[in-house]
């Protein structure tokens, strides 16, 4: 163990440490999650780990910014990208710079790929690591596409540098003549600012400020991406009826393309239908790849945890590229964020074009600190950009409303 001033989580004298560890998941990732506590505890005979989950993602982090309050926080915690900054100002986190230098650590700072990690880190300092990441890819159906008369093959065109704008909105085009609907998104931080990213605009400056609604190139592509949904052809995942939702809509063949991570092929193998599907990058204008946001959570340490030590060691092995291995292997749901680990995704040669996982990973972007700083921010910023797709405001007047409230919460 590393030399930190240790002591057991139930008070001194004891042999043992126990580390209580708490996260937001699903019951298959929660199952996979105590099957690695089951596998640290045969490593670590000395070392009990708890799981404590939190069922739904909306009700995790107020309770755990209780229980940091009331000094009951669990010694290792997941962080939501779009509440990490939050935490990372309340100086409740472990400083983890030193230690993740240090030899007993399993994860160097320089493994990991630099833009994940995002508000994690402040004056030098890095609070949290992602725990692992999801590129937004375009997944897409090859049966809607032919059945909308499109013969050209998204990723074929992306590896030969002609997987353009104009021929993704090209196809768009064609499968809502068809009847059916282009592309479908998620409203949130990595959907408006991949858009904006991949057409060579440019949201946030190298200091942090937002620049969108000054800059020409962002507002044509807000524009662009604004009358998509308002004729229908683009389409908001969140909003979509019960009974009929985006997962629904592209494993019945309704939809050409559906931006999300990993996880998808866990939706596509369980209708039976993967086989109908690849996924492919996001369009530019001159076909060239392009940085695009990559969706993320975090560990973190409790900064006044009772198990230093022990937090550490699962924290460092829970990381690292065993532990991610381990975590995202077979059915896994997500993509590795450190070195050593991207057979994990390759090995089971699905999709196709699997490397492209790993390449918009490699090049990609967290959410923006400034952004990720305010608690509810990105979440207010996606409820004006949600009034420009529904038709309610134009592409300069909703970059004009996104910079006035980032001022408003930022006083920049």
């Amino acid at each position: 163990m590393i030399g930190l001033a240790a002591c057991s989580a139930g008070g001194g004298g004891s042999d043992s440490d126990t580390v209580v560890w708490s996260t937001w998941g699903t019951p298959e990732e929660l199952t996979r999650f105590e099957e690695f506590n089951d596998e640290f505890m045969k490593r670590h005979p000395d070392i009990t780990v708890e799981l404590q989950p939190v069922a739904s993602y909306s009700d995790y982090h107020s309770k755990l910014l209780a229980q940091l309050t009331s000094n009951t926080a669990p010694d290792v915690f997941y962080v939501g990208d779009d509440m990490l900054g939050q935490f990372v100002d309340s100086g409740r986190l472990m400083p983890l710079t030193e230690l993740m230098e240090s030899d007993a650590s399993q994860t160097k700072p320089d493994d990991f790929f630099p833009g994940l990690f995002g508000a994690a880190e402040s004056e030098g300092e890095v609070y949290a690591a992602p725990n692992d990441s999801n590129p937004d890819v375009f997944f897409y159906d090859k049966q809607a596409l032919a059945a909308a008369g499109i013969t050209e093959d998204p990723a074929t065109l992306a590896e030969s540098g002609e997987w353009t704008t104009d021929k993704f909105l090209e196809m768009n085009d064609k499968l809502a003549a068809a009847g059916l609907t282009g592309s479908m998104f998620w409203n949130y931080w990595a959907t408006h600012y991949s858009w904006i990213s991949s057409q060579g605009g440019t949201a946030y400056d190298d200091s942090g400020e937002f620049v969108g609604n000054s800059d020409a190139t962002t507002v044509d592509a807000v524009d662009t991406l604004g009358s998509y949904f308002q004729d229908g052809t683009f389409v908001v995942a969140d909003v979509l009826p019960e009974g009929a939702g985006a997962d629904s809509l592209f494993v019945t063949h309704q939809a050409g393309f559906f931006s999300q991570g990993r996880y998808t092929i866990g939706t596509l193998e369980s209708a039976g239908v993967q086989d109908d599907y690849d996924i492919v990058r996001w369009p530019t204008p001159d076909g060239a790849e392009a940085p695009t946001g990559v969706a993320a959570s975090y560990l973190a340490i409790d900064a006044n945890t009772d198990a230093s030590d022990a937090a550490f060691t699962f924290w460092t092995e829970f990381l690292s590229a065993e532990g991610q291995t381990f975590r995202l292997e077979g059915a896994g749901n997500a993509v590795p964020s450190i070195q050593g680990a991207d057979e994990v995704v390759l090995d089971a040669g699905y999709p196709a074009h699997a490397q492209t996982f790993l390449d918009m990973r490699d090049i990609g972007f967290a959410n923006y600190p400034s952004e990720a700083r305010v608690p509810g921010l990105s979440g207010d910023i996606s409820e004006l950009f949600l009034g420009l797709y529904q038709g309610k405001s134009d592409a300069q007047g909703t970059l004009d409303a996104v910079a006035d409230l980032i001022a408003e919460n930022t006083g920049e």
